[in-house]
């Protein structure tokens, strides 16, 4: 939280005991009422912040450290796991681009790596034994089908890769009810919904 409001150049303030953010200056909340359109997309800022944050070099780097110091990228949690989120709500060419030069690359990468650390509720630091997730995964994972298409058509991944739970890219978008990109999935003909995964149960 202290970061958050350090980046707010003293903009904003927290108060702990009503657990609210607020804004410090009246003639700042005045301005941004009186701009509405500032704000018109703000899902799809938020969505090519988290992938420009997750693309950059300092996150980048992590990927190539033994053992890998997530507190020096104090945003990756968030981004990892909302940017998703933020893109499902709005997508533009501008954030599809972005996310299929992040994903393209991500082959078990730590952000797809803290997004399944989340979704099945490991603890943050078991991440290095979460593989493989691919970006494919994290597409469908989030439901995203623009990004999800994109990802098939440059043949990044295997279309029926498991991780190491038995979950492929079709059993993470039913999971979530993602039911168009189910269907894109289902419309491809390598995939086999019937096959069991490689714990012996069927998608």
């Amino acid at each position: 939280m202290s970061t958050l409001v350090n980046c707010c150049q003293g903009l904003i303030t927290v108060d702990k005991e009503a657990s609210t953010v607020r804004l410090i200056h009246f003639t700042l909340q005045e301005y941004l009422s009186a701009h509405p359109d500032i704000f018109s997309s703000p899902h799809l800022a938020m969505a090519e912040i988290c992938l420009t944050y997750l693309n950059s070099r300092q996150v980048k780097a992590l990927l190539t450290a033994p053992s890998p110091d997530t507190q020096s990228a104090p945003f990756l949690q968030y981004c990892s796991v909302y940017w998703g989120v933020h893109a499902k709500r709005e997508l533009a060419d501008s954030a599809r681009s972005f996310g299929l030069e992040v994903l393209k690359g991500h082959y078990g990468q730590i952000s797809t790596k803290l997004l399944l650390a989340q979704a099945k509720n490991f603890y943050p630091w078991d991440y290095d034994i979460l593989s493989p997730f691919s970006g494919l995964h994290c597409a469908s994972f989030f439901g995203i089908a623009e990004v999800v298409v994109g990802l098939i058509k440059m043949e990044c991944y295997d279309i029926n890769e498991e991780d190491f739970l038995g979950g492929g890219p079709l059993a993470w978008a039913a999971r979530n009810g993602h039911e168009k990109v189910v269907k894109i999935l289902l419309g491809r003909e390598e995939v086999n919904p019937d096959k069991p995964n490689n714990r012996g149960i069927q998608h």
